[in-house]
């Protein structure tokens, strides 16, 4: 169910009142090269309430695309890899990549808390060394000749996964 703010409140109101409704989940996005796709991101991870949204390297984001979301978001920019790796520290890290997938995104028995889904570049996918340090790697199916799918389709994909295994009749489990 969508929140309506007052149309009066600035951005910091709503970001205040939308904290509590935070869920246990971030977005990372590892060299993202396509502004616009990272602005749908933005939007589709707002609808989602992720806890934050990481953005690697210093790509910028189509402000247009995010709808004006990204005022609401907790956005992270962290310079390279290694930095990543410090912001998400202990938290599991599953990298959504198709040619390394060990699991279907429909097969894993539940998300962790605090789980930090890494997403990597339309065109080159996510770097073998960040593959190799997570601790899921998770496929989406597809099917077809093309070989991968957009980032805002696949992020909002495992969101909706991510939000099916937790919400009944909209009711928190």
């Amino acid at each position: 169910m969508a929140l309506f703010p007052p149309l009066d409140a600035d951005a910091e109101e709503v970001r205040a009142t939308l904290a509590p409704l935070r869920n246990d989940f971030s977005i990372a996005l590892h060299a993202a090269e396509n502004a616009f796709a990272i602005g749908a991101v933005i939007r589709v991870a707002h609808s989602f309430l992720a806890r934050e949204i990481i953005l690697v390297g210093d790509a910028s984001y189509y402000e247009k695309a995010s709808m004006g979301m990204e005022k609401f978001e907790t956005i992270v920019r962290v310079p390279d890899d290694e930095a990543l790796l410090r912001h998400v520290g202990d938290r599991p890290l599953w990298a959504v990549e198709k040619d390394h997938a060990t699991a279907s995104l429909h097969a894993v028995p539940a998300f962790p808390k605090n789980v930090v889904l890494l997403f990597g570049s339309e065109r080159f996918g996510i770097p073998e060394h960040l593959v190799g340090r997570a601790d899921l790697v998770i496929g989406i199916p597809i099917y077809g000749v093309n070989h991968s799918l957009p980032l805002a389709i696949a992020s909002g994909i495992v969101m909706s996964e991510w939000a099916r295994r937790h919400y009944r009749d909209g009711t928190t489990i």
